[in-house]
Formats: C-alpha cells, structure tokens, sequence
C-alpha cells in the first residue's frame, strides 16, 4: 500500500507492507530510493507511523546516501541495463567462483545470473548459485566477499558460528566488508 509521510518538512513516498511472518516492524531504503515499511497484519497504521518518525535522521541520511549515487550503477533496475550487463556479470563472477572454488575445494553445480532488488547472492540445496548483476560493479574486495559467502552456504547451509568460521578461512577480514556494507547500506540480503 503507497502511502506519505512528511519528516522535517519533506513529504516521503513509502510503501506499507503487511505481513502475517512479521513479528517486528522493519524499515529498509533501497538503492533507488525507495522506502519500505514491513509490520505485522492487525498492527495499527498510527504506529507504523510513529515507527517512521522516530527513524527519522536514519531516515534522511539513507535518502540522501542513495540520493548522492545518481550516476552509480546501485540505482541501475531496468531490465535493459540487466540484459545489458547479465553476460558481463557470468563471464566475470563464472571465473572468479571457479578460481576460489577451485583453491578452497568447493563444488557447486551453476552459476545463474540474475536482476534482484534485495539480494546479491544466493545458494540453494541443489547447489546451483545465484548472484545479481549488479555484483560486477562493488569493489572488487566485495565482490570476493559475496562469492565466498555464498560458496560457504555449500558446506553450511545456515549462518551459524560455523558458516562465519568457514568465511573467515577464505576472507580473513570479512568482518571489516560486512561493517562497511552495512555502514553503507549496501548490503541487500
């Protein structure tokens, strides 16, 4: 459901959500700018609405961090932009997933390339591995990240302390990465 709030004398489109697997309410800001609000069915609309008020300088400063990458390929959604750059992206994240593979003893069955909004990367239970497009353009020390995260999903299909421990084998400072993408939002899943 569309709805407007105004915050600091700045009227906010956001999309309201209800969901019966909410136990909490969440608020996210996506790189294109939108704002989503998740809250649990039969959750007054008032409520959400102080939840949002109170996010306020969180808010903001997500708005105006997404607002700055304009011309940053983060806010690229098109499904042009995605047929665009879908080869590019197997042709890179297909080696770099080979090599790491290769020297750390995994196996995986494919490599799919896709247009998500809210994941770089996922794993399923038949060891296919998917990663958005978008991946191609992160530094290249996130790029090495999102691959060996999902790579470690082959052995731990969970993120318990041994799934971190078998990140950390592959990349030592994953936890500085992880801070920076969270720092910055950039994180989607």
């Amino acid at each position: 459901m569309k709805k407007q709030i105004t915050l600091q004398n700045k009227k906010i489109d956001y999309t309201l959500k209800k969901s019966a697997k909410a136990r909490r309410m969440r608020l996210a800001v996506y790189c294109d700018g939108s704002v989503v609000i998740t809250a649990p069915h039969g959750l007054n609309e008032t409520i959400t609405e102080r939840f949002i008020k109170e996010k306020t300088g969180w808010l903001l400063s997500k708005l105006a961090f997404f607002g700055g990458l304009d011309k940053s390929p983060f806010t690229r959604h098109s499904y042009k932009d995605y047929i665009a750059n879908k080869e590019k992206a197997l042709l890179i994240i297909s080696k770099k997933t080979e090599i790491l593979a290769k020297k750390q003893g995994y196996c995986y069955n494919k490599i799919n390339i896709k247009n998500q909004k809210t994941r770089w990367g996922s794993c399923s239970r038949r060891g296919n591995l998917n990663f958005n497009y978008k991946v191609i353009f992160l530094p290249e020390k996130i790029q090495d990240y999102i691959i060996a995260h999902e790579l470690c999903h082959l052995r731990e299909f969970n993120h318990s302390r041994k799934f971190w421990n078998l990140v950390e084998k592959i990349i030592p400072n994953y936890s500085d990465i992880r801070k920076e993408l969270k720092k910055n939002r950039i994180n989607f899943s």
